[in-house]
């Protein structure tokens, strides 16, 4: 469909944010004009005038940078085909080089300033909006290095990523897997179409797309392997060359994480296994399997009841979900789907899935190619959480400390999943429905909770095995990822031997202690949506010292202050008695 089809009531308002060419090319004039201002203050933000003069001219330009980005590429998004939408886009990109070279001497050159002075800044009332970032840049002065050092690790730098974009080229580029059979059909096999085929209906699919995948990275086992190895020792060379204990040290330390919510994570789920047990025993039952294997763990267990529903009953639910969170927020959630900041529909040219994507000086926005699944229905409530959290953040906090950290980036969105989860589970009234539903909050926690944390696991293991110097070879990362494969799933699946390859074709491996965040902010959310649902007062709690919060301190402390310390056992407790909740609700409807 072409988009000059769909009703108007369907597409956002992009007006809202930047009105037209002629106020994008204004702000364009304004930032590109700025830039030999802000270049001149280099060297001089020792001295308090123009130190803040600096970062408060930054932040005024920032601002309008990311209104003109933001609407370029959104405009570009909803289709792709219009040329003029391409053409801003491409130009922000290029202006976005200039403004990073621009503004590139000040976190060096405030990193460098003696800690009396930033602590100087950092007590100054006019600094106020820059206090936290200012308390950041003296945190990591312990990790700075001289000039030197500083100098010859960037100049190694993109030496170090050789092995980054290595498996990046072989996992889009090089990797070619026999294709699949599939109803009489000869079809391609990609990573892009793994996950479909894993579900399709048919065994015989699943498992030759199971097996054909896993040859094609098992026919280039040792360069992966060899690859992999030479990411973890880089990742410990800068870890011991900046001073931190170890990687994982180095990979929290910027998010002023705590190492403990990390290991906590891993023990936390590894005293939880009964009930990943429970579930991957009870799948084999309701699939009828005799044996049941790898490849038949996204097959979906129950089947004809997808709620397909129109965009406009899906609103009203997810309005009704969503009522536990207050009259502020029902407000919101009904301008965000009136008032244009929705984009519905799919159309031609339009970039595919989800998102959700703000500037502080505008409302937030969410784009969506909505159908009618029920899938969608929790994309829908998801996107929003993502857009309530910007708006509250937005409204909350000066530009400075309005965006939130990646660490809690998910956790708005999940809170708003489960209590569309658990609305629809108290109001559905089909058990066909029911049981669907409950298979697939199973399934996501099976999925980002316990397959992420095994993931985690696995990248502290490696890690931990070079510092002893000890060889990351083929034979001992596979037999480690085979090891936790079991431990993780249990008896009622069989660990086929491919598994243990696994690991070679995650590619967030190449970005060490990254995966456990999506356990994290699982768990954080579904702790987070009980105590809404059950404790008076609380969501006042999370609105004013979460949603409001944006990254005005570190994302831990933020999570903290909602009384979800993921250092101790409380959240996982909760997110695990919910997992556990739905699991015997789905075992007496079975």
């Amino acid at each position: 469909m072409k988009r000059s089809e769909i009703e108007n009531k369907y597409k956002w308002h992009l007006n809202d944010m930047v009105d037209g060419d002629q106020t994008f090319e204004k702000l364009f004039a304004e930032v590109d004009g700025a830039l030999p201002e802000l270049e001149s203050y280099k060297g001089k933000l020792c001295n308090r005038a123009d130190a803040l003069a600096c970062l408060k001219l930054d932040a005024e330009v920032s601002a309008k940078f990311e209104l003109i980005y933001i609407y370029s590429h959104m405009l570009r998004d909803q289709d792709s085909t219009d040329g003029n939408a391409v053409g801003l886009a491409s130009r922000t990109e290029g202006l976005a080089g200039k403004y990073g070279a621009a503004v590139s001497f000040m976190s060096s050159e405030l990193g460098a300033l003696d800690s009396s002075v930033l602590n100087a800044y950092i007590a100054d009332p006019e600094f106020t909006d820059f206090d936290f970032m200012l308390k950041e840049i003296d945190r990591q002065k312990a990790h700075i290095l001289s000039d030197r050092e500083e100098r010859l690790l960037a100049l190694g730098a993109e030496a170090f990523k050789t092995t980054y974009n290595v498996a990046h080229m072989l996992f889009d580029a090089d990797l070619k897997f026999k294709p699949v059979e599939k109803d009489g059909k000869t079809v391609e096999l990609n990573n892009g179409n793994y996950g479909e085929l894993l579900a399709d209906g048919d065994r015989s699919v699943r498992k030759s797309a199971f097996d054909n995948l896993y040859d094609g990275y098992i026919a280039h086992i040792n360069t992966l392997a060899a690859n992999y190895a030479g990411n973890v020792k880089a990742d410990n060379f800068y870890a011991k060359a900046r001073g931190y204990k170890d990687c994982l040290e180095k990979s929290l330390f910027g998010d002023g994480v705590p190492t403990s919510v990390y290991t906590n994570l891993i023990d936390a789920v590894n005293k939880n296994f009964a009930s990943l047990h429970r579930y991957i025993a009870l799948r084999k039952k309701m699939l009828g399997l005799k044996e049941q294997h790898m490849y038949d763990l996204y097959v979906p267990i129950v089947e004809n009841a997808e709620m397909k529903l129109p965009y406009e009953q899906s609103c009203e639910i997810v309005k009704s979900a969503l009522k536990p969170m207050g009259k502020d927020y029902a407000e919101l959630l009904n301008r965000a789907m009136t008032e244009g900041w929705i984009d519905v529909m799919p159309n031609d040219g339009k970039r595919g899935g989800a998102y959700s994507w703000s500037a502080y000086s505008a409302h937030p926005y969410v784009l969506l190619n909505y159908t009618p699944t029920t899938e969608d229905i929790f994309t829908l409530a998801h996107e929003l959480g993502h857009c309530m959290h910007s708006y509250y953040s937005q409204n909350g906090q000066p530009y400075s400390k309005w965006d939130y950290q990646i660490f809690v980036a998910e956790v708005a969105s999940i809170c708003n999943e489960t209590l569309l989860d658990d609305y629809l589970m108290k109001n559905v009234k089909d058990d066909n429905v029911k049981k669907y539903l409950l298979s697939l909050r199973l399934n996501r926690f099976r999925t980002t909770l316990f397959r992420q944390t095994m993931f985690a696991e696995f990248e502290y293991n490696a890690h931990k095995m070079d510092l002893e110097g000890k060889p990351l070879t083929v034979d001992g990362l596979c037999s480690m990822y085979l090891d936790l494969n079991k431990k993780y799933y249990g008896d009622a699946v069989v660990s086929d031997d491919r598994i243990a390859y696994e690991w070679a074709r995650i590619p967030h491996f190449y970005t060490a202690f990254y995966v456990y965040k999506y356990s994290t902010g699982m768990t954080a959310a579904t702790s987070i949506a009980r105590n809404i649902l059950i404790r008076p007062g609380y969501v006042d709690i999370y609105k004013d010292k979460f949603l409001k919060a944006g990254g005005h301190k570190s994302p831990y402390d933020i999570l903290c202050d909602t009384e979800i310390d993921l250092a101790s056992t409380g959240p996982y407790d909760d997110a695990f008695a919910f997992f556990n909740a739905a699991l015997d609700e789905l075992e007496k409807l079975c």
